[in-house]
């Protein structure tokens, strides 16, 4: 998303640097990191362990595997062209949220656009009622993960019962040659209303904090990465107020988290649509360690962000006109793809001389 003359022109100057003649080495390497809500992938089989029945799948009338494999071929789709132009590949990296368990991952990883990549997986199952879980998906030729973890989000409602809910799943391990940490999140949604469920996303965002503050006390300078869809957008308090979310990257602590995706939420940028309003909640935040110092990429840094919306993926017309192109409507499958935008960044990598 440049905004100046002088960024365009990096920004070209690299792209013909990255896409060059394959006969030469490229002068630097790229990587997408992703975030996708992948609206309600759940399998055919019902959990008696889980409310899954009350997804929209299991509640269509006909039709079910039918559309369960045209929902996986769509969203494989999506994820093969996520940062494509730049990197001539798919996500490095990919959190996923609204996931049913590891198998509908499996038969992700199986569609047409997927099954020649060697993604990984890394999912824990979450205590949320219905069965959702947050993943993260990389490429095995350009991550490594050494260790992964599921920090358990304790929260309760106003009558003091225990609300279950979708855990951050943070993963540690090798981007390239660098030790890096990812964070995948599905905040507490806004039911209820945005004022009364504030108190619920502010603690998942406080969990956030007291994860990352322990990286950072282990190790000054960490590269950490927030990913998730927040349930809130970036001007709400859960990110400027408990994260400390930054709008620009100039003189950015090491321990302080760039948010890109404020400055597009400004500009009118959004991700998905909940009740008649646009909203971006879909955002990857960066720790200082990822900002380049002046724009060297001698470390793997960020280099650009973005919503992918191409002209698919969202509805030209009619009420929702802008709005995503939507997997489920009153009961039935439109052969859509998902409530909610994908979001990614991408982080380059000067590469030495050969």
């Amino acid at each position: 998303m440049a905004s100046s003359k002088k960024t365009a022109l990096l920004l070209l100057l690299l792209l013909f640097s990255l896409q060059g003649s394959r006969s030469q080495s490229k002068k630097y390497k790229a990587y997408t990191l992703a975030f996708y809500n992948v609206e309600n992938l759940f399998d055919l089989d019902d959990d008696p362990e889980k409310k899954d029945e009350e997804s929209p799948l299991m509640k269509l009338k006909n039709n079910r595997e039918k559309a369960y494999l045209q929902k996986l071929q769509n969203i494989g789709q999506v994820i093969g062209e996520i940062g494509f132009e730049i990197t001539r590949t798919s996500p490095a990296l990919i959190g996923l949220a609204e996931i049913e368990n590891r198998k509908v991952l499996e038969d992700l990883l199986n569609t047409k656009a997927l099954r020649s990549k060697n993604y990984g997986i890394v999912h824990t199952d979450s205590p949320d009622a219905r069965g959702i879980d947050v993943a993260l998906l990389y490429q095995k030729s350009a991550f490594v993960p050494v260790h992964h973890q599921s920090h358990t989000l304790k929260i309760w409602s106003e009558e003091g019962h225990r609300i279950p809910t979708r855990n951050p799943l943070v993963v540690s391990g090798f981007l390239g040659d660098e030790w890096v940490h990812m964070i995948v999140n599905h905040w507490p949604s806004r039911r209820g209303g945005e004022t009364k469920s504030r108190r619920l996303r502010e603690k998942a965002a406080s969990l956030n904090k007291h994860i990352a503050d322990s990286i950072f006390q282990r190790e000054p300078g960490a590269k950490i990465a927030l990913l998730g869809d927040f349930n809130d957008d970036p001007n709400n308090s859960s990110l400027k107020k408990i994260l400390n979310s930054q709008k620009s990257d100039q003189n950015l602590a090491d321990t302080l988290f760039y948010n890109p995706f404020e400055m597009l939420f400004k500009k009118g940028y959004n991700t998905l649509g909940y009740r008649d309003n646009l909203h971006l909640f879909d955002q990857i935040l960066l720790s200082g360690a990822w900002i380049s110092k002046n724009k060297s990429f001698q470390q793997l840094s960020l280099f650009k962000s973005g919503i992918y919306n191409p002209e698919y993926l969202y509805l030209s017309q009619g009420r929702y006109k802008g709005y995503p192109y939507r997997s489920f409507v009153s009961g039935n499958f439109t052969g859509g793809y998902s409530d909610h935008f994908p979001v990614y960044v991408i982080l380059l990598k000067k590469q030495p001389a050969s």
